[in-house]
């Protein structure tokens, strides 16, 4: 094939005559620009040289006095000026700044200081424009040739009058010097800027023709069209469908996110119809819909195995063609489990707030008695006080867990459960001492179980048994009217066992609902995750199906280990047993507490 294409004309070689000629045409409409500029750049520089000189020597005091008493002269006298302390003056600062002349006239225009001193006395070659009260900057011929001049009026010492000028020129040949100077650098630059853009394009093409193996447009083209609607340098996961319903790419993120089978394997989605990939049904549904009603489809939540994401599908359409549509896919998983393990502080915060507020309580009816002078029955409460302790969780048997930070969070679940009238409590069965090394993932679990039990036995004990009064009153709902023996109504409960094996924490939470309808996967994305109902003051937690996923990541599990329901032995419904096993939580090191 490389036989047949001639070697003058490929592609490279256009591509690196084109970057040259763009490179060059610009460095020379730069160097253009540049000169141009220069060359107005040192004009005006030479104008406020000029300018700045003049005004310099018109404020001179000395120059101002000898300048005014001449204009008070009737005639002058050039011998006495050619010899005088203004000729002097001038010619010094002529000298030293290297200008082409410093002169000065009277209110008349005729010259007090000149180079030639023969000029003297005699009428200025030019306008004395400056004798108007005006500064003027000009490029002018006069009796030493071209220069760029400025002119400065020079006033009275009351300054009501002008009495004379201040002329000042830069000669044009200087100028002129200093542009071919710049011209030349300029060139300079130009010239080595070629030769650099010279070098560029050499090597463009040795690289364009490494990188494109020698193949022209049309055959590079041909090899990237099946590829040009995925990207696989993004996280996101995509899967592009043609029209007909093809999955014509997916990238690798797509892959992992669905567990979809890899390239190589003969279950390969690409080139089969979507509908026929095993993609989740939900999905499925919404790329039908796209390709039917070339609506987008934003925000569809789907649970995959340990993984879960946001999922969007949107049509495609290039210059009125339909190209079919895209799925794009974004991974929660990180930010579920983040927020699953801020429940957890926000929890401990709520009970730090119910604390504080109880101890505020007992201070207030402290400072009552002592306000009213009761110092007896004061001293007798703060003994109390003194004797009880701080202010107690709420929490039944929380004695047996030793370890600090999770003794905290069951004590703050307490709380939230008892202002909700629902008791929790410690079971007898706990046996718990070692120290929580990673509290994140274990509070994130045992959290989700206790809030959705909590709801769960609120429920099911109906709602005059649930909320601050119902609580109080100590009513029941269906699970706990009275019972046979005719004993008192049931308070709702949630009861949770904690056990340590090794660096494993074995959790098991039960509660006095009704039990998990028959039929019902808790386990299904959703279907503990509610957005409303009648416990929201509650909260629902994420979900068990992030609290299976946390614990699975760890090579543990969560499961449902006694649905509940009617139990005829107790005369009514029993509510469901939840556990789990959270590997790698625990220290096995008997050296102190938290």
């Amino acid at each position: 094939m490389d036989e047949q294409r001639p070697i003058r004309g490929t592609f490279s070689a256009r591509m690196t005559g084109l970057v040259l000629a763009a490179v060059a045409g610009t460095l020379v409409i730069c160097l253009m620009a540049i000169v141009w500029l220069t060359a107005h750049r040192i004009h005006d520089q030479a104008e406020q040289e000029a300018l700045g000189i003049a005004r310099s020597v018109a404020s001179i005091p000395d120059v101002r006095e000898l300048v005014a008493a001449q204009a008070e002269l009737e005639t002058l006298d050039p011998v006495q000026l050619a010899d005088g302390p203004l000729q002097t003056t001038l010619e010094g600062v002529r000298e030293r700044t290297g200008a082409l002349f410093v002169i000065a006239t009277e209110d008349r225009g005729l010259r007090l200081v000149h180079p030639n001193p023969d000029l003297i006395g005699q009428r200025v070659s030019t306008d004395p424009v400056a004798l108007r009260g005006v500064e003027d900057t000009s490029t002018e011929r006069g009796t030493l040739g071209e220069s760029v001049r400025a002119k400065v009026p020079v006033w009275s010492a009351d300054g009501e009058r002008v009495v004379g000028e201040i002329s000042v020129g830069v000669g044009v040949s200087a100028v002129s010097a200093d542009m071919r100077q710049a011209a030349v650098s300029v060139a300079v630059v130009g010239v080595v800027g070629l030769i650099l853009a010279l070098l560029a394009a050499v090597y463009l093409k040795r690289r364009l023709r490494r990188l494109t193996l020698g193949l022209e447009p049309d055959e590079i083209a041909a090899s990237a069209r099946d590829q040009a609607a995925v990207l696989y340098g993004v996280q996101d996961g995509v899967i592009g469908v043609s029209p007909e319903g093809i999955i014509t790419v997916r990238n690798k993120a797509a892959r992992m996110l669905l567990g979809l089978p890899h390239r190589a394997e003969p279950g390969d989605v690409v080139g089969r119809r979507y509908d026929e990939s095993g993609l989740p049904g939900a999905l499925t549904e919404a790329v039908a819909g796209v390709l039917q009603s070339g609506a987008s489809v934003t925000g569809l939540r789907l649970a995959v195995g340990e993984s879960s994401m946001i999922a969007s599908v949107v049509p495609v359409h290039r210059d009125g063609v339909d190209l079919g549509g895209v799925v794009m896919l974004k991974d929660t998983t990180a930010v579920e489990a983040l927020g699953s393990r801020l429940d957890a502080v926000e929890t401990m915060a709520s009970a730090l707030r119910a604390q504080r507020h109880e101890f505020a309580n007992r201070l207030h009816a402290l400072s009552g008695l002592l306000a009213a002078g009761q110092l007896e029955a004061a001293q007798e409460f703060l003994q109390q006080v003194i004797e009880s302790g701080p202010v107690k969780d709420p929490v039944p048997g929380i004695d047996t867990v030793q370890d600090t930070f999770l003794r905290a969070f069951v004590g703050a679940k307490g709380v939230q459960a008892h202002e909700l009238g629902v008791e929790l409590r410690v079971g007898p069965e706990t046996s718990f001492w070692q120290t929580v090394v990673d509290p994140q993932d274990a509070t994130a679990v045992l959290g989700n179980l206790v809030d959705n039990a909590v709801r769960a036995a609120l429920e099911g004990h109906g709602p005059e048994g649930h909320g601050p009064e119902g609580h109080d009153a100590g009513l029941a709902g269906p699970a706990g009217t009275v019972d046979t023996a005719g004993r008192a109504p049931a308070v709702p409960w949630v009861e949770v066992d904690l056990l340590g094996e090794g660096d494993t924490l074995h959790l098991a939470v039960a509660d006095s609902g009704s039990g998990v309808p028959t039929g019902l996967d808790v386990f299904a994305p959703g279907a503990t995750t509610r957005e409303d109902g009648e416990h929201e003051a509650h909260g629902h937690g994420v979900g068990l199906t992030l609290a299976r996923r946390l614990a699975r990541q760890r090579g543990g599990d969560v499961w449902l280990a006694d649905p509940g329901g009617l139990d005829e032995a107790v005369t009514g419904p029993s509510g469901a047993v939840f556990c789990a096993r959270i590997p790698a939580v625990l220290s096995t090191s008997m050296e102190g507490e938290r």
